[in-house]
């Protein structure tokens, strides 16, 4: 059975100076608000996002090398972290120069340390948008200038901004008011402050990056968590942007919760095909939370999926099935559902069976 609950995005009495905006709940996805949240735009820094993130899992998955900065790295305009030709920084380093103080500089180096050259850097960007599910993003620079098909959306650069946040390491960065960084050569500490003033303004605020070219205005991502509720807001040209996200955030806090769906007393049963037991205990031993918008609670639909019988061997914690909880047929969350006992493979049953079979055959064959 399959229910629909509809809610509208936009709120009369509330509105916003962005030309498109949107807020959603970062674990859920869902939409709280928005405005004109598909516009393809530009989106100016908050491009940095995506060269940060998949700096910061670069280092994560290859170690976090020291990049010896090169002309070529450091031969682009606007906003910079100070990076100058022969100097070494490790790639978090050039993360932090990227999100703090927005630097071109050093989105344009992690660009060239983790791919050889910004181009096939880009093409690694885009390859991840379309991995997120960003339908109308199109990356052609590294750092978010102003250039011919470099573009996105609201809702696209939200989908961004919540992924970005389960990063551990990008969450701590965007969280800072201020943080020192230290370059390796020449020995030094340099400390650098974030321009994302909303980390001031909104005591409720958690990150995330502010953007700004003339083509683009004023662009920001931002996260804010309260009560247990996770939401990130998008603002693509927003001459208020700052004002544009505390009226959002204080909308969204007042009309979203966190529903807890808690599998953790749920048991059954699964018949077992060749096993020493022709029967097992299963059930699931965890739990998750997620934000709604208020009344879409009562909408979640929750479908247990196991299979009839399942063949020996299984193995005590072995995944199942799961419970999974849909909102108009989107899913929202799943608990795995596991064996609660071991179920070792009947092996007498099966040397009884070949047994028979060469019964039957010596009949005819003799020995």
């Amino acid at each position: 059975m399959t229910w629909f609950c509809a809610f509208t995005a936009n709120v009369s009495g509330l509105d916003v100076s962005a030309k498109s905006a949107i807020l959603i709940c970062a674990d859920s996805g869902i939409t709280v608000w928005s405005k004109n949240e598909f516009e393809p735009l530009p989106m100016a820094s908050t491009t940095k996002i995506m060269t940060s993130l998949l700096a910061l899992e670069h280092a994560a998955a290859h170690g976090n090398k020291e990049i010896e900065i090169t002309r070529e790295m450091i031969q682009v305009e606007g906003t910079s972290m100070g990076l100058m030709q022969g100097d070494i920084v490790n790639l978090e380093s050039l993360a932090k120069g990227m999100l703090l103080c927005s630097g071109n500089d050093a989105a344009n180096a992690a660009a060239i340390a983790v791919a050889g050259e910004t181009k096939e850097f880009i093409n690694l960007m885009n390859e991840k948008s379309r991995l997120l599910g960003m339908k109308d993003t199109k990356f052609s620079t590294p750092s978010g200038l102003d250039k011919d098909n470099h573009h996105s959306t609201a809702y696209d650069m939200a989908v961004l901004g919540a992924y970005a946040m389960e990063n551990e390491t990008f969450a701590k960065i965007v969280s800072q008011k201020s943080m020192q960084v230290k370059f390796i050569n020449p020995a030094k500490t340099v400390n650098i402050k974030n321009h994302n003033k909303l980390l001031r303004l909104y005591e409720y605020c958690t990150g995330i990056k502010t953007g700004f070219t003339k083509l683009a205005g004023r662009c920001l991502v931002s996260c804010a968590q309260k009560n247990g509720v996770k939401l990130v807001c998008v603002t693509l040209n927003a001459p208020n942007d700052w004002d544009d996200h505390i009226a959002l955030y204080n909308y969204g806090f007042e009309n979203t919760i966190t529903k807890n769906f808690d599998d953790k007393n749920f048991r059954s049963s699964l018949k077992v095909e060749r096993g020493t037991k022709e029967e097992i205990p299963i059930g699931s031993l965890t739990d998750f939370s997620v934000g709604l918008k208020l009344g879409q609670e009562n909408c979640v639909v929750r479908k247990v999926e196991i299979p009839d019988v399942h063949y020996a061997p299984i193995e005590k914690g072995q995944i199942i099935g799961k419970v999974v909880y849909y909102l108009n047929d989107i899913i929202i969350g799943e608990n795995n559902v596991v064996a609660l006992e071991e179920v070792k493979e009947n092996k007498i049953e099966e040397q009884g069976f070949f047994k028979s079979i060469g019964k039957f055959f010596s009949k005819f064959f003799g020995k």
